[in-house]
């Protein structure tokens, strides 16, 4: 769970999702060097979030447990359950 409680590394996942990129893909989407990028990486792969393989000069990134997907959708039902709970009890509809 440390190692999603970064911005960056929740949308390094939500990228992964929709497949297989290349860190030259996924560079150009966030204000950062590739130096950095690489150490987000090297945090989601060292936890079994992500894993990569290499072509040539290439590196390229995939989800290796796309289960890891599903806490997302958990989470906005935690949220919504709450906000659901509060205004219940403040009379407050959010």
């Amino acid at each position: 769970m440390k190692a999603l409680a970064s911005p960056v590394r929740l949308k390094i996942v939500d990228e992964l999702s929709r497949g297989e990129k290349c860190l030259c893909e996924l560079l150009p989407l966030f204000i950062m060097n590739k130096s950095t990028l690489s150490r987000h990486m090297a945090e989601l792969r060292n936890v079994g979030i992500v894993s990569e393989r290499r072509e040539g000069a290439r590196t390229y990134f995939k989800l290796q447990t796309p289960c890891i997907l599903s806490i997302f959708d958990c989470t906005m039902g935690v949220i919504k359950a709450e906000a659901q709970r509060h205004s219940k009890i403040t009379g407050n509809p959010r």
